[in-house]
This record gives C-alpha cells, sequence and structure tokens, in this order.
C-alpha cells in the first residue's frame, strides 16, 4: 500500500496555514505514518492542552489568545482531547487522497482515564473507515506513549459532498 504521508502533510500544513485553532491549539503535532484510511500521529502534552479558568469568557480569551492555560488537576483537557477527534478524523479523511476534507456533522469522544500530564507524549491512531458520496466515517484512538494504554477515543462523521470536487484531491492515488 502506497504511502500517503506527503498528501497527509501537505493538508496538514494548510490547517496550519489557514485554521483558526490548529495552529494555536496543536501546532506542534507530529504525523509519524499514514497510509490509506490511516494516520498516526505524536503530540506532547503541552500547558496549552489545559484550561485553567471556570469563566466562559475567560477561557475564550485564553483560547484566543494561546495564553497559559492550566486547569486545577493539570492534565489533558477534555476539550483538547474532543479538538484533536476533529483534526485526526479530517487528516483520517485526506489519507483517501481528499485535500478539502469536508464539515462535521457528528462528533463523539469516550474519555476512558487521564490523557497524562504537561510534558507526557501521547499517540494518536485515526480511521476513515467508509469515504462515500457525501459523508465520510472516522474513528480516533488516544494512546499513552508509555504503556501504549488506550485513555479515549473518539468519532468523527464529515459532509464531504462538496468537498469532493476540489482540484486538489488525489483520490484515485489514494484509495483503501
Amino acid at each position: 500500500m502506497a504511502s500517503a504521508l506527503p498528501f497527509v502533510k501537505r493538508v496538514w500544513s494548510s490547517f496550519l496555514a489557514t485554521s483558526g485553532l490548529e495552529p494555536i491549539l496543536i501546532p506542534r503535532l507530529k504525523l509519524l505514518d499514514a497510509v490509506p484510511g490511516y494516520v498516526k500521529m505524536e503530540l506532547t502534552i503541552e500547558k496549552s492542552h489545559t484550561v485553567s479558568s471556570t469563566s466562559r469568557s475567560n477561557i475564550i480569551s485564553c483560547v484566543l489568545t494561546a495564553k497559559r492555560m492550566q486547569n486545577r488537576l493539570q492534565i489533558l483537557h477534555g476539550g483538547t482531547v474532543a479538538s484533536l477527534v476533529d483534526l485526526a478524523g479530517s487528516l483520517a479523511v485526506s489519507s483517501r487522497g481528499m485535500y478539502s476534507t469536508g464539515v462535521s456533522t457528528d462528533l463523539n469522544v469516550t474519555y476512558i482515564s487521564s490523557g497524562g500530564k504537561v510534558g507526557d507524549k501521547i499517540f494518536i491512531e485515526s480511521r476513515c473507515h467508509k469515504l462515500g458520496r457525501s459523508l465520510a466515517f472516522t474513528s480516533v484512538e488516544f494512546f499513552k506513549s508509555h504503556k501504549y494504554e488506550l485513555f479515549a477515543r473518539g468519532t468523527h462523521t464529515k459532509y464531504i459532498g462538496a468537498a469532493m470536487k476540489d482540484e486538489n484531491n488525489r483520490l484515485e492515488e489514494y484509495k483503501a
């Protein structure tokens, strides 16, 4: 099976250049491997992956200005995991040759245990199970690096009908 890593890295670069959230929250995500339908990533937990304030307006302003954010437990925040389900699901779709990865229609996260604290590494594996004419179905699993222990998993459904028309797509090159 051909590597999809160069194409997925190109899509990830586009996210970093044009998105509002990813460059602030997870700019140092490392893409380790990609084949059609599968992407493996690594992330070192940083202080910005946690939230410190109970005030909603303070949380929003902290996210928008990328200031230091810690929660009381100083562990990986569930909102960061949910954002990673969104991104990792999109990158799984891109591994099938979709440059434009569509829009979310459903996102679900199950938290099994704490993901770790600042400085810990996590691994993220995402899969695109079905790429239809209008919907893509993905799943994402999160592992603690020291034991490769599952700590969260998610699913992400994307509407891709309009995205299928993007001239940058390479669907024939990256069939699963």
